[in-house]
C-alpha cells in the first residue's frame, strides 16, 4: 500500500465515542466448537474474535476496513460446553489509517451463572477506500474509566507492534519460498 501524508487538523477533526464502536456476541458452546481437552477449540474463538472485532472496526469508520494483525490473544482461561461465550469489542486508540481494537471474552457458567474474563485480544485494523488506498479514520473520546485506561496505554502497544512488525520483516527476509519437492 502507498503511504498516505500526515493529516491536516481539519483531516482529523472528526471524532467519534468509544461507545459508538462497541458491539457484543454471545454464543453457546457446542459439542462441535469444543477440542480434545473438552474446551472451546481456541481457533473457533480467534474467528469469533476477528469477526467482532471488524464490525467494531467498521463502526469506527463506515468504510471497508481489513485486519493488519493481531498483535495479541491471551487464553485465560477455558470455555467448557456448559458456558456460553460472550465477546465485546470496541476501538481503544486510532492512528492516521489504524485502529486499535480490544475484545473482551466473558465466559458464563449457564448452570450456576459464574462469569470470568476467559480471553483479551488486541487486533489492529486499517481502513480502506474502493481502491484499498489507506483512509484517514476519526480520533476516539474514551468516558469509561476502562476505555480511559485502554486509551492511554494504547501508544505503548503501538510502539510494541511496529517494532515486532519490522522484526517480523526481517525474519521473513531469512525465510525460504520454496516447497521440499521442489
Amino acid at each position: 500500500m502507498r503511504e498516505i501524508p500526515k493529516a491536516t487538523e481539519s483531516e482529523q477533526a472528526e471524532k467519534k465515542y468509544v461507545r459508538e464502536t462497541r458491539c457484543f456476541k454471545t454464543a453457546r458452546v457446542f459439542p462441535t466448537d469444543v477440542n480434545n481437552h473438552n474446551t472451546l477449540f481456541g481457533g473457533k474463538l480467534m474467528s469469533y474474535i476477528d469477526d467482532i472485532a471488524s464490525i467494531a472496526a467498521s463502526k469506527l469508520c463506515r468504510v471497508n476496513t481489513v485486519t493488519a494483525s493481531t498483535d495479541s490473544v491471551d487464553f485465560l482461561y477455558p470455555i467448557n460446553p456448559t458456558d456460553s461465550v460472550t465477546l465485546e469489542s470496541f476501538a481503544t486508540w486510532t492512528g492516521r489509517s489504524s485502529m486499535e481494537i480490544f475484545v473482551k471474552v466473558i465466559r458464563e457458567d449457564l448452570k450456576t451463572g459464574e462469569k470470568k474474563i476467559a480471553a483479551t485480544a488486541f487486533l489492529t485494523f486499517v481502513a480502506l477506500d474502493e481502491n484499498n488506498r489507506k483512509l484517514i479514520v476519526p480520533r476516539l473520546i474514551p468516558e469509561t474509566e476502562e476505555e480511559k485506561k485502554l486509551y492511554e496505554t494504547a501508544p505503548d502497544r503501538a510502539a510494541m507492534r511496529k517494532q515486532r512488525r519490522e522484526e517480523s520483516k526481517k525474519f521473513a527476509d531469512f525465510l525460504t519460498v520454496t516447497y521440499p519437492w521442489e
